[in-house]
């Protein structure tokens, strides 16, 4: 009796030990403008028995200080959505292990600016000024051509931005005039946009939903820092079906400033094999596709589609501004502490 009570307690143990074990759970932290469409996971999630979670941790830079601040021992095994604006900060702080995809094969050079592939390119975007084309067509206006004829008097007051100490396309567009005036010479644009009625506001929703005169809240501005994809965005989310968008971005010589967004597996991360595939899965040209129509922003593998309406109403600058990161990481703050004296004081 004895014998078959150990015997069926060995028996219980193997099968066990052989039956499937539960989906392990991967960890990827964003910033909150992260979205993907749910079956685009879930085919991921079946494909490799994993639950992924996505941690939200504010904006691009709440969630780069967050990883940096825990990266002894991190909340995540993967962080997504830090951009070239600080991208050497998080490289400074060790926060990524290299992992050199078989996918940056399909990624154009110029997206690859962190040589060991700590920070993997995911997408991008241009920074730029949208403006309200009724507007300028109602009262026979031109419509800017260059970053220097915003300080004519016809333009006065017509034109919103973020602050650069608080937004990330505020901060764009800064980098933007830094790249285009140089570092001797963007505070003397500023101060003439300054004298020419610039109004500066906290974040880009008050900017575009508020202040931005093609936006619900027709506000008096009908120039306002936004993103070269907004305009297609317009007809996306339109309440009636549009045949052209509202509004067109400027896209003058370092009107615009490119973003760039990368993906990095985190130091210490107890799931790096399936980090691997998830960073793997993220070049990939399903979610590349799937990108524009979730987060506006454009795929960087070279062989994704982009869906009709980026084709017919996003745009992009031949001569978008662009900064090496470690330039900027060098001075963002001193650039933005001057922008502030010389603008908001």
């Amino acid at each position: 009796m004895k014998r078959f009570f150990f015997l069926t307690i060995l028996v219980s143990l193997s099968l066990a030990a052989c039956a499937p074990k539960g989906p392990v759970t991967l960890t990827v932290m964003t910033h909150d403008s992260f979205a993907a469409s749910a079956d685009v996971v879930t085919a991921f999630e079946q494909a490799n028995n994993v639950k992924v979670t996505f941690l939200k941790s504010g904006d691009t830079g709440a969630a780069l200080n967050k990883a940096i601040l825990t990266k002894d021992a991190p909340l995540a095994d993967i962080f997504y959505g830090v951009d070239n604006t600080f991208l050497s900060r998080a490289l400074e702080a060790g926060i990524y292990e290299p992992y050199a995809s078989p996918l940056l094969a399909n990624i154009p050079a110029e997206f690859q600016l962190d040589p060991q592939h700590r920070a993997l390119p995911v997408d991008y975007g241009d920074v730029c000024i949208n403006y309200d084309r009724a507007y300028f067509a109602d009262h026979s206006l031109a419509v800017p051509q260059s970053l220097e004829e915003l300080t004519r008097p016809e333009y006065k007051g017509l034109l919103v931005v973020e602050n650069p100490a608080t937004s990330s396309p505020g901060l764009a567009f800064l980098l933007a005039t830094v790249k285009h005036f140089g570092s001797d010479g963007y505070l003397d644009y500023w101060r003439s946009l300054r004298v020419n009625g610039v109004v500066v506001v906290d974040g880009w929703e008050t900017a575009y939903y508020t202040n931005f005169s093609a936006s619900s809240g027709r506000g008096p501005q009908p120039m306002a820092v936004s993103y070269a994809s907004s305009p297609a965005a317009e007809v996306v989310f339109a309440e009636m079906p549009l045949t052209e968008s509202p509004t067109a971005s400027i896209l003058a010589p370092d009107a615009c400033f490119r973003q760039v967004e990368f993906v990095g597996i985190l130091n210490g991360t107890k799931n790096r094999s399936l980090a691997e595939k998830f960073v793997d899965f993220m070049l990939e040209v399903k979610f590349q596709e799937d990108m524009p129509l979730q987060m506006f922003v454009y795929p960087v593998n070279r062989d994704a589609g982009l869906p009709e309406e980026f084709v017919k109403y996003a745009q992009i600058p031949e001569q978008p501004a662009r900064l090496d990161p470690a330039e900027i990481a060098a001075n963002r703050e001193k650039w933005i502490k001057a922008w502030t004296e010389t603008v908001l004081r």
